[in-house]
């Protein structure tokens, strides 16, 4: 005979029917309650961080643009108050980048395949200005360039004050045709990346001296002080061309002995004379494996460039007068680098120094932990350690300890006051000391 089932089941059966009418009578409803505790996130940096948000999504891209932090997903665009993590406004768009800085900040967005761009405030969302026709934008501290092309194939390159004054206007050719979007790559210097942080944690740069535009194997090298094309450079099949610090450097590769021997030129357009050279000088644009197929930038900051001399040491060198900033011994090895300075992790991988490239000597000495990388700032370095996962922030010019975190989100921002971390769908603002 079958036993019979237990008084329990009945009660909670009981129990589960009468929240559910009560619950869509609207008379008590625990689920969204339930539901909050359930997803409720661990913190990013238990004690240290200002705010933590929940957001969108997973971000492509996060960027502080005064007192607003702006997150690019891959279909929309929001954007978050930097003191209180309060969403300010959102909008669609297939890609966003953040120009201008502090007050003068502003956010560029706009949609793939379709012409033109819109101009935002940062706070308030207020379009500020419009475009129908620019197919790519590029945006810097101190400037907006976009380029429209014409149905012949004729291209025109504009500069934009981040307030929306145009500073000039200069033909460029029939070039558009492979740029497109927020920032397309262009022929000049790279920052060098880290395992934990973002590309562009750094932020909008500032427009360079000198702008090299792709044009089907040549490159066109608008001046941007004064908005004229000065040169068109075409690179033979052996050479590539990286525009920095002024100057159009011609890296050329030569295969034989089983590796690639280099050479570097730098002339000043649009003269073109010889501003200085250096045989034997690898910008690590190739690797020996590729038959010395040139198909990398150099990393660098806007005049500074990092190479390797003939018997395997790194050494920095300002691009515009090829002087030597920096030379390393044996083994050691540049994690990161801009125009001022540069993070080095020594030999035996057991110590980071920060090195002031003004003053050509070590601003800083710490300890390298277990996997060490490390990213540039203006405002700060970023090093990252593996075991324990860790966080540091330090000033680049003293070695000053500006934050110190335990946590296994991404850095993907760094501000004058704090950095952003992200994780999976948080967000949290971790404020320096």
């Amino acid at each position: 005979m079958a036993s019979a089932g237990s008084p329990w089941r009945s009660y909670l059966l009981a129990a589960v029917i009468v929240v559910i009418v009560l619950a869509t009578t609207n008379t008590w409803n625990p689920w969204p309650k339930f539901w909050a505790w359930f997803n409720t996130s661990e913190p990013i940096a238990s004690g240290v961080s200002r705010w933590q948000q929940t957001i969108g999504g997973s971000p492509q891209s996060v960027t502080i643009a005064g007192d607003a932090v702006i997150v690019e997903y891959r279909t929309s665009v929001e954007s978050y108050g930097l003191h209180a993590g309060v969403r300010l406004w959102g909008n669609d768009a297939d890609w966003a980048a953040v120009a201008g800085e502090g007050n003068d900040a502003v956010v560029v967005t706009g949609r793939l395949l379709t012409k033109g761009y819109q101009v935002f405030d940062p706070r308030s969302g207020t379009i500020r200005r419009a475009d129908s026709e620019a197919t790519a934008v590029w945006a810097y501290q101190n400037a907006i360039v976009d380029l429209r092309c014409g149905k012949g194939g004729e291209c025109e390159l504009t500069a934009w004050d981040p307030r929306g004054n145009a500073r000039w206007r200069v033909s460029t050719g029939g070039i558009g045709f492979v740029l497109n979007a927020a920032n397309p790559d262009l022929p000049d210097t790279q920052a060098m990346t880290a395992n934990g942080v973002d590309d562009d944690v750094a932020g909008p740069r500032r427009m360079p001296a000198l702008l090299g535009l792709p044009e089907d194997g040549k490159v066109r090298v608008i001046d941007t002080a004064t908005g004229r094309l000065v040169q068109t450079a075409e690179p033979a099949g052996d050479q590539r061309i990286a525009v920095a610090g002024g100057r159009v450097l011609t890296v050329t590769a030569t295969a034989a002995d089983g590796t690639c021997y280099f050479d570097v030129v730098a002339t000043d357009p649009p003269a073109g004379g010889t501003v200085w050279r250096r045989d034997g000088l690898n910008l690590r644009t190739a690797d020996n494996g590729s038959g010395c197929r040139q198909d990398r930038d150099p990393a660098g900051g806007e005049d500074v460039v990092l190479g390797v001399d003939p018997v395997g040491r790194q050494e920095l060198l300002a691009a515009h007068d090829g002087r030597a900033l920096w030379q390393g011994n044996r083994g050691e090895e540049v994690l990161a680098v801009n125009d001022r300075f540069a993070v080095v992790r020594s030999a035996d991988k057991a110590t980071l120094r920060g090195i002031s490239l003004a003053r050509g000597r070590s601003a800083w000495t710490r300890p390298a932990g277990t996997g060490s990388s490390a990213a540039l700032s203006p405002h700060a370095v970023v090093t990252v350690t593996t075991k324990p996962a860790r966080v540091t922030a330090i000033s680049p010019s003293n070695g000053r300890v500006l934050a110190d975190v335990r946590t296994h989100a991404k850095i993907f921002a760094v501000g004058p006051a704090g950095m952003i971390a992200v994780d999976g769908r948080d967000m949290a603002y971790l404020p320096f000391a």
